[in-house]
């Protein structure tokens, strides 16, 4: 089901308007779309290296600005429009519990989400639906999807190609075990 999109989506990495449609593309999978704008960025990012910064701010910029859409969606919308696309995904039986603890984690759930291959959508649309501080989601989500955009801008611009099959394959498990990493730390430095 998701490879014909998948493959729709790489076809727009060539297009001449490919800024545009990274744009739209981490607009929405902040919110509803199922496919991260990594697709469209690596090729991106391979085929005009020196714009490696700016495709990785386009992606940061519209990718914040549609967790504002998952935000409202959960804040305002959330019985008709967020609870379906949680439900589609299979995570609406864990609602309850989850919006019990969400706010008391909840810089870190934006984090982890923001940077792993958590769905970044459904900590958007939970944000709004728990009411989290909008200042805490919005800086956290610069925090978490600059250090995600930009490392796979960096890394593509200095290494190119090569780390194109590690980006691809193993970049999210990095990233997890950082983020364990970073958590664990925290909690060794508090219980010090």
């Amino acid at each position: 089901m998701l490879r014909p999109l998948y493959d729709r989506t790489m076809a727009l990495a060539d297009h001449p308007k490919a800024l545009w449609w990274l744009a739209a593309v981490a607009f929405v999978e902040s919110s509803v779309f199922p496919i991260p704008p990594d697709v469209l960025m690596i090729p991106m990012i391979l085929a005009r290296p020196s714009r490696a910064w700016l495709i990785a701010l386009v992606a940061l910029l519209a990718s914040v600005a549609g967790g504002l859409l998952g935000y409202v969606i959960g804040a305002f919308f959330y019985d008709s429009i967020g609870q379906p696309i949680l439900e589609a995904m299979g995570k609406a039986d864990k609602m309850a519990e989850f919006n019990t603890r969400f706010n008391d984690f909840g810089f870190w759930a934006v984090l982890i989400a923001g940077v792993t291959p958590f769905p970044y959508k459904v900590i958007t649309i939970m944000s709004g639906w728990t009411g989290m501080p909008i200042v805490t989601f919005v800086a956290t989500s610069l925090l978490a999807r600059s250090l995600r955009f930009f490392l796979v801008g960096g890394l593509l611009w200095k290494f190119g190609a090569p780390v194109r099959d590690f980006i691809e394959k193993r970049l999210g498990l990095v990233f997890t075990v950082f983020c364990a990493l970073l958590l664990g730390g925290f909690l060794v430095l508090r219980y010090l």
